[in-house]
């Protein structure tokens, strides 16, 4: 279950391969990459940066893995996350979950990807023409992640 947090960029055909090497039972493998968009709430956004409290968001991530392994028959997951400044087009996260049938491993990516997006203790601040501002919380991914807690979710 890795769980990196960097400010390198990541190469995800490589990550993918080594992830999917490392077991033969693996017979899906569905992923997830986010990008820095360049427009944000209508406004154009020239960089976005991301911090992050050491120690505390690694534990956080393992933990919202740890729940996903527990309530589908995966084989493995890896989050890899970015901090630091990232202009648009750049990588943030890469979420990867390996299982041997599809259904579980398209449902455990997605929520992993909602409770990383409403439970992970990151802080991100846009750059726009109107100046820097921090990114509020969205309904929408409260709503996404809300799901997950009601029945057959």
């Amino acid at each position: 279950m890795p769980v990196r947090i960097q400010e390198a960029d990541f190469d995800i055909g490589g990550e993918l391969a080594d992830f999917c090497r490392a077991d033969p039972r693996i017979g899906a493998l569905a992923s997830f990459v986010g990008l820095v968009r360049d427009v944000s709430g209508g406004d154009g956004v020239s960089e976005m940066s991301l911090e992050h409290y050491p120690g505390m968001t690694e534990k956080a991530l393992a933990a919202i893995v740890g729940e996903a392994l527990q309530r589908w028959s995966l084989i493995d997951a890896l989050v890899i996350h970015r901090v630091g400044r990232l202009l648009p087009g750049d990588r943030i996260v890469l979420v990867a979950v390996a299982a041997a049938h599809r259904a579980e491993a398209f449902a455990a990516c997605e929520f992993i990807m909602d409770y990383l997006k409403t439970r992970a203790p990151f802080w991100k601040r846009e750059l726009t023409a109107a100046g820097a501002r921090w990114v509020e919380a969205r309904d929408d991914d409260d709503r996404a992640a809300e799901r997950w807690r009601q029945p057959g979710g």
